[in-house]
């Protein structure tokens, strides 16, 4: 954290994912990664920009990698009242409706969709973040519904039952990034997003997934 501000990484996923093609064999030197991702975005944001951002620059892969920020809650309306109800951003049957449609859009612009699964976070860390912002009725109001760790795991299972069922490529860089060290040194203060090592660990799991099964003799875009 840099004054009360989560720092934005440069060194993010995208950015290590390219660096992983251009320093591979000769051929993989083709392929090039375009960054579409959006700080803070949400799978509602995300389907309403698909077309612009996404399917008008005709890759030939899209790695759709959302959720995080969908089973997130809107802190300052809970802090403010901690006895009601409230839902996540975008509730689980709309964040997985909006996966089908873009998978659905993604296919029939010829273009081949690869979903990743949710990063792993850090619970306890994620907690004392909200709480030093928004005070400690916030983490009282998670801890009756199981937890974040517990939405974050259901959006995580979730979208891997609907693209098994629509049967598209799937990386799961969730295990990977936990198998890949220590999560302290994996994830930021703030829990939940990605320090640049949770990044390299998420983009060296990508590559070695694209490498395996991706026709690298001609040039590619991701």
């Amino acid at each position: 954290m840099v004054k009360s501000r989560l720092r934005i990484i440069k060194e993010n996923y995208p950015y290590f994912l390219q660096q992983l093609f251009t320093l591979g064999d000769e051929n993989e030197a083709n392929v090039t990664v375009i960054n579409k991702g959006i700080f803070n975005d949400n799978s509602d944001s995300l389907l309403s920009r698909l077309n612009k951002d996404v399917i008008e620059e005709s890759p030939d892969y899209a790695i759709v990698a959302i959720g995080g920020n969908d089973c997130n809650f809107k802190w300052d309306e809970v802090a403010e009242n901690p006895d009601k109800e409230h839902q996540p951003i975008v509730p689980i049957e709309r964040y997985l409706d909006n996966i089908k449609t873009m998978i659905s859009l993604i296919k029939k612009s010829n273009i081949t969709p690869i979903v990743i699964t949710l990063p792993p976070l850090d619970p306890v860390r994620y907690y004392q973040s909200i709480a030093k912002t928004y005070g400690n009725s916030v983490s009282h109001w998670i801890s009756t519904l199981g937890g974040i760790e517990h939405w974050h795991g259901l959006y995580n299972r979730s979208l891997n039952k609907i693209v098994d069922e629509l049967e598209v490529i799937k990386i799961d860089v969730r295990t990977a990034i936990k198998q890949a060290g220590d999560l302290f040194d994996l994830i930021s203060e703030d829990g939940i997003h990605l320090t640049s090592e949770g990044y390299k660990a998420l983009s060296t799991e990508v590559y070695k997934y694209l490498s395996n099964f991706t026709d690298m003799k001609k040039p590619q875009q991701i």
